[in-house]
C-alpha cells in the first residue's frame, strides 16, 4: 500500500480541525511557519495542504499573511462534500437530513429510469429479497447494494458517480437508522413494493414508490432525531 503523504496527512487534519470549531469560520489559521513546527515537517508541505484547502473552498489564503477559515457551506463544491463525508465523526443530524433530502430527489429518478431500461435486471436484484436478515447490518448493506445497483442500471452514469462519493458514510449511518425495528419493516415493504412494480407495474409506478418511501424514510429520521 502506498504510503499517504504528509500534506494529505496534513490536509485531513486541518479540516477536521474546521469542521470541530478548533479554527472557527472567519478566523485566521496559524502561520504556515507554526503549522510547520506543530505538524514537524517543512513549509512546502503545509503550503502544499494549504492551497488544496484553499481549491476547495476551506480557506481563503493570502499572500503574506495567515490563511483565513471560509464559511464552506457557501464557498465549498464537492470535493468539500466529500472531505465532510470522509470525516464523519463530526456530521450533524441535520446534515444528514440534508443527505436525505438529496436522496429523496435524486432516487425516484434512477429508479424510474433502471426499471424502463432493465427491467429484468431490477427484478434480478430484488429476488433474494427473502434472505434478508432482520438485523441492522444486513439492512444497511442491503439497502445500500441495492441503491448502487439500481443507479447501474440507469443510463445516466452520473448517479453512481454521486453515490460512490458517500461509499463509508452511508453504511455507518444507514446502520444508525436500521436499529429500529419499525425503519426496517418500512424499508422491507418498500422492497417488496418496488419488486412488485418491477415485476408487473409500470416505470411511473416504481418511481411513485421510490418517492413516497425516500419521503417516509425522511419523516422516520426526523423523528428519531427530535427524540434523541
Amino acid at each position: 500500500m502506498e504510503k499517504e503523504r504528509s500534506s494529505d496527512i496534513i490536509e485531513k487534519h486541518l479540516c477536521k480541525a474546521v469542521m470541530a470549531g478548533d479554527y472557527p469560520i472567519g478566523s485566521p489559521l496559524p502561520s504556515e511557519r507554526e503549522l510547520a513546527k506543530e505538524f514537524g515537517v517543512g513549509r512546502p508541505t503545509i503550503r502544499e495542504a494549504l492551497q488544496r484547502l484553499g481549491r476547495d473552498g476551506w480557506l481563503t489564503i493570502r499572500q503574506g499573511q495567515p490563511a483565513v477559515v471560509n464559511d464552506y457551506w457557501h464557498d465549498g463544491n464537492l470535493t468539500t462534500l466529500a472531505h465532510i463525508i470522509q470525516n464523519h465523526d463530526f456530521v450533524s443530524d441535520e446534515f444528514i437530513v440534508h443527505l436525505l433530502e438529496i436522496r429523496k430527489s435524486l432516487t425516484p429518478t434512477y429508479v424510474h429510469d433502471a426499471v424502463e431500461w432493465n427491467r429484468p435486471k431490477v427484478v434480478a436484484l430484488l429476488a433474494d429479497l427473502d434472505q434478508l436478515n432482520d438485523d441492522s447490518n444486513s439492512y444497511a448493506n442491503y439497502d445500500w447494494n441495492l441503491q448502487k445497483g439500481l443507479a447501474v442500471l440507469s443510463p445516466n452514469p452520473v448517479y453512481l458517480l454521486i453515490l460512490n462519493s458517500f461509499n463509508s458514510f452511508y453504511i455507518k449511518m444507514a446502520q444508525r437508522y436500521f436499529s429500529t425495528g419499525e425503519h426496517r419493516r418500512v424499508s422491507l415493504e418498500y422492497y417488496q413494493d418496488l419488486l412488485a412494480a418491477s415485476l408487473n407495474g409500470t416505470p411511473e409506478e416504481a418511481e411513485k414508490i421510490a418517492k413516497e418511501a425516500m419521503e417516509k424514510s425522511l419523516m422516520l429520521w426526523k423523528n428519531r432525531s427530535e427524540k434523541n
